[in-house]
């Protein structure tokens, strides 16, 4: 059996102490989750449930997939409540577990929609009607409960309903065929194998994997198998026989997520060369340079090799999540720093432009260039990304370290406390910087005793000379897997210092990417930039900037929070007006300008404005 590189350190057992980070996780759990569950009570999420618990039949609200959406919210408010057991949220909780247990069918069956509205059409659509991602999504914010609390309410609702799932599909006789839709469940069930030891749920998810692709969505709509295309939801093609990321996105990236997982369970080297194709697939030909995946509306998801197109861009909110995911699991699977080069990408950028500076407006769509009509808001009819955004800010801390028996990975630059067991001592690391605004890193290692253990620093792609020094002594870097690795026997008073240059940079697309042709956007550290309209002189659609200038950075306290803008040389079109009536005239000279540039996680929270990341070049 392959047994994962790493696993993860809990985030209870990191503090983060950060600049950057540390004021939105605050806004997370003090203005955000407040927030989803006042707008989940007013959009019926809650008061379905309650709906399925008096036993009623009518007066269900929204989609047939809301429950997912309250689970979501229940998971961010466990992880708040994992380091903060006294926060308010608790109550709320509480209240929510109180309706799901009365709402529970004696068999174990537990899905609003179908107990209020149609409980003679259950398990019947598996392909549109979510009911095991809703399932899966309560597995998840059960098991985040449980780990945070102790407490096992949520988690006996989720046993007994993954308990009766299990009775109802899988290979044995009196069982049926059948797969879900909308990819989750898989990764839930083996979350949920992990926290309650039960194969069961391990194998349970790996039938609803090994089994995609034989298009059985084609024969539950009485669709003629030469007629139908399953690859809106990955069911074109046998699990291991992808070769290129499909169909819908979120989706996507959440059954390969799910197979990472089986993977780990498995070792099964099949599917492993499986995902590292898929993997290659999406970063190199389908992901757009803020980290986002997914770029049409049509179906949320995928066209074709290099169609990453700017102003309609869809980057759901949730792919970029359903990435991150993914990319944490390869990274922890296969200890190669690459994966968490994609997390970080995603994370600094795509995930983190969906929720607003005051933490209760969101995007659901992130495209990388806006006329200035584009805003986020406070809930959506579809609101699967307001609490995915929180989940994920919520459980920051779970990203930033991995361990095995005898290796510490840092794998985000945050600064934090972390404490492990390391070749049998307690190990206390205290990480110092200003990253993303500055690439210095200092790291206090302080083990209890003498301890001999390997420290693995992730050596970002972005970054192109890094420099390492122990104990104050410069040492060689020799990357391996990415990482530059320190193997001795740590004493308290030990000091790493990792120098990662962090300069601005204009950068290009593969000439294949259409949309980018010509074009050059801006990347300092991790972070992508964009122009908007409110910081020029003119108006972006006059602007191309100067190539062979340098850019500038400039630190500013009292803008968005406080961010660090890039500032360059620029040249302007001529204004439309000095035009007059004349179509067309010889070229007349460009008047120099200037240009300033902000983080694209930071756009359209002033005054509404035109934006864009991809700017012409001269």
């Amino acid at each position: 059996m392959m047994a994962p590189k790493a696993r993860t350190v809990p985030l209870t057992q990191v503090e983060i102490r950060d600049q950057f980070w540390e004021p939105r996780l605050q806004t997370n759990r003090r203005i955000t989750l407040p927030h989803l569950f006042e707008q989940l009570e007013q959009a019926g999420n809650i008061s379905n449930l309650r709906l399925a618990a008096e036993g009623k039949r009518e007066g269900y609200q929204g989609p047939v997939y809301m429950d997912s959406d309250l689970y979501k919210a229940m998971e961010a408010a466990a992880y708040v409540l994992a380091l903060h057991p006294d926060d308010p949220i608790r109550q709320k909780l509480d209240e929510v577990i109180d309706i799901l247990e009365r709402a529970q069918t004696p068999e174990g069956y537990l899905n609003s929609y179908f107990q209020v509205v149609a409980p003679e059409k259950r398990w019947s659509n598996l392909r549109d009607w979510h009911e095991l991602y809703c399932a899966g999504h309560l597995f998840e914010a059960a098991v985040a409960h449980y780990e945070a609390t102790g407490s096992d309410r949520l988690l006996k609702i989720a046993i007994r309903y993954a308990d009766y799932i299990d009775s109802v599909f899988g290979d044995a006789p009196g069982k049926r065929m059948g797969y879900c839709g909308h990819p989750e469940i898989e990764l839930a069930l083996i979350r949920l194998c992990r926290a309650t030891h039960e194969q069961r749920y391990l194998e349970l998810a790996r039938f609803f994997l090994v089994n995609r692709g034989r298009k059985f969505f084609a024969q539950e709509h009485h669709i003629p198998p030469d007629q139908y295309d399953g690859s809106i939801w990955q069911d074109n093609v046998p699990l291991a026989e992808h070769k290129e990321i499909v169909g819908h996105a979120v989706r996507a990236a959440y059954l390969f997520a799910g197979t990472t997982d089986l993977v780990a369970e498995t070792g099964d080297e099949t599917l492993l060369r499986m995902l590292l194709r898929v993997w290659d697939n999406t970063v190199n030909r389908r992901t757009y340079i803020t980290g986002g995946i997914g770029n049409e509306a049509k179906h949320e998801g995928f066209t074709r090799d290099y169609e990453l197109p700017n102003r309609t861009a869809y980057q759901e909110t949730c792919a970029s999540i359903a990435l991150i995911f993914w990319a944490h699991r390869m990274g922890l699977l296969l200890g190669e720093a690459r994966f968490f080069d994609a997390l970080e990408r995603a994370l600094y950028n795509a995930a983190l432009a969906g929720i607003a500076l005051s933490g209760n407006r969101f995007f659901y769509v992130n495209p990388l260039e806006s006329d200035g009509t584009h805003h986020r808001r406070a809930w959506y009819s579809c609101a699967c990304c307001p609490p995915n955004i929180a989940r994920l800010l919520a459980s920051l801390g779970s990203y930033l370290y991995a361990q095995n028996k005898d290796a510490l990975w840092i794998n985000l630059y945050v600064e934090s406390r972390v404490q492990v067991e390391l070749g049998g001592h307690r190990v206390r690391l205290e990480v110092l910087t200003e990253y993303p605004w500055r690439g210095i890193v200092h790291v206090a290692v302080r083990p209890e005793a003498p301890t001999r253990f390997e420290l693995h620093l992730r050596l970002p792609g972005w970054c192109e000379n890094p420099t390492l020094k122990l104990n104050g002594a410069p040492i060689a870097i020799t990357p391996e897997r990415g990482y530059a690795v320190l193997r001795r026997e740590w004493r308290e008073g030990d000091r790493v210092e990792l120098h990662l240059p962090m300069e601005p940079r204009l950068m290009e697309a593969h000439p294949q990417v259409e949309a980018d042709r010509w074009q050059v956007a801006i990347q300092r550290g991790p972070l992508i930039y964009c122009l908007e309209g409110c910081d020029q002189s003119v108006p972006l659609h006059r602007l191309a900037i100067r190539t062979g200038n340098s850019l500038e950075t400039r630190w500013e306290p009292g803008l968005l929070n406080g961010v660090m803008v890039v500032e360059g040389d620029a040249l302007a079109l001529p204004d439309e007006a000095d035009w007059g009536e004349t179509l067309y005239r010889p070229l007349q000279p460009r008047k120099p300008t200037r240009f300033r540039a902000i983080p694209y996680y930071a756009w359209d929270n002033r005054e509404p404005c035109p934006m864009r990341v991809w700017m012409p070049a001269l």
